[in-house]
């Protein structure tokens, strides 16, 4: 199997490259016998693939809390791990938790031992441990993680708690519709096929619907289920989200949201590796793989300006990554040596930006998608009774 691993060189330089081997445990092996430090490991080709459609099922934030926890009761760091282990009767959580206790005890620290599992410990992780185990303070480690993922769990809800209402009006909508259109208008277009007379112009395309679906019913049953499927896999590829991602970020008041957005977890990434004594360059590059692919080269010019000496504000100000209040909080960092703790005030101020955005739209949003609906469903209401309130009228 082919990997990419992603490691420190002797020169402190954050390298990338492909090695041949059977498992990620003997890639990880190999680039040590290089005398890397290795940051991640990824497979490669169909490896990857498979990996992608595997889902994570270690809970990384919740065995943190519960190791932080039986650190503060004075257990040390293995007796902390078995005591989680004994919890567990199988599965991949005591794997996982076997394989990293394994490692210890062959000498390996925490990081190197939770690095050989990058599936559940992404290389920030293993990075602020290491960072952490020149002081020996894991705790503390362990807290600014935590901190870090609640962070974003606590934005991440409030987006998905402000979406499930549009999403489940949309839902109950679209089956109103379905069922007007393929059950109901059917069934009238059968009715009208005695009246004598011309139907109005918009009834009379709603019956010849309502005809079509009863004669053709199987095979327009088959198209929408073609087009249903082409267009779940067109959005599964990476390319059409990508530009669908695109699409987004131009367009008005959401792009720049958007954007709000992804900066948020940048300051917040940055800041935590910059607590953690990570030096600036390298958290940079570390945090590459968290951002969109078109503001990855303004990063990596950032990052190539703070090597020839210029401030963070100056080079995120100069790539277009800091908004303005982020820039002048920085400056204010940078004059109090607070770097780190003023990176994490931005994220929250930008998240809380987020969120009162999100609140917003969707309070505006929910009563537009009502009665764009509501409009829709009493259209073709009318439209279906229509020859009936002009035969009414006739009658007279």
């Amino acid at each position: 199997m082919q990997f990419r691993v992603r490691a420190v060189n002797a020169r402190q330089e954050v390298i990338a490259l492909d090695l041949r081997a059977e498992t990620e445990t003997f890639a990880i092996d190999a680039a040590r016998k290089r005398g890397l430090a290795v940051l991640s490991v990824r497979p490669l080709g169909l490896a990857a693939a498979m990996r992608g459609t595997r889902r994570s099922r270690f809970p990384t934030l919740l065995f943190s809390i519960e190791l932080m926890a039986l650190l503060d009761a004075g257990l040390n760091l293995v007796e902390a791990l078995q005591t989680l282990g004994e919890q567990e009767t199988g599965g991949e959580r005591q794997a996982v938790l076997d394989g990293i206790l394994a490692s210890i005890r062959r000498g390996e620290s925490f990081s190197q031992a939770v690095s050989h599992f990058p599936q559940h410990f992404p290389p920030l992780y293993a990075a602020t441990l290491k960072a952490s185990e020149r002081t020996g303070d894991v705790r503390e480690a362990l807290s600014r993680y935590i901190a870090y993922q609640e962070e974003l769990d606590r934005v991440r809800k409030k987006v998905v708690t402000a979406s499930i209402y549009p999403a489940i009006l949309l839902a109950v909508g679209t089956l109103v519709l379905a069922f007007l259109l393929f059950y109901v208008v059917p069934r009238f277009a059968q009715a009208y096929e005695g009246v004598s007379g011309d139907l109005p112009f918009f009834s009379a395309m709603l019956m010849a619907v309502g005809r079509a679906v009863r004669e053709q019913g199987w095979l327009i049953a088959l198209c929408a289920a073609s087009a249903i499927g082409a267009a779940l896999w067109t959005a599964s590829r990476v390319q059409t989200r990508a530009r669908v991602n695109e699409w987004l970020w131009r367009a008005p008041m959401i792009g720049e949201r958007m954007k709000v957005y992804q900066l948020a977890r940048l300051y917040r990434t940055v800041g935590m590796l910059l607590r953690a004594g990570i030096p600036v360059a390298q958290a940079l590059d570390m945090v590459r793989g968290l951002l969109p692919a078109h503001l990855r080269p303004p990063l990596e010019r950032a990052r190539t300006l703070i090597q020839e000496g210029q401030s963070l504000s100056a080079a995120f100000g100069a790539t277009g990554l800091a908004t303005p209040v982020a820039t002048r909080m920085m400056l204010v960092g940078e004059r109090s040596g607070e770097m780190a703790g003023m990176l994490g005030q931005i994220a929250r101020f930008h998240d809380e930006q987020t969120a009162r955005f999100v609140e917003w739209f969707t309070r505006g949003f929910e009563p537009l998608l009502m009665a764009a609906l509501g409009v829709a469903v009493g259209l073709i209401v009318v439209l279906m009774y229509m020859p009936v309130f002009e035969l009414a009228g006739s009658i007279r």
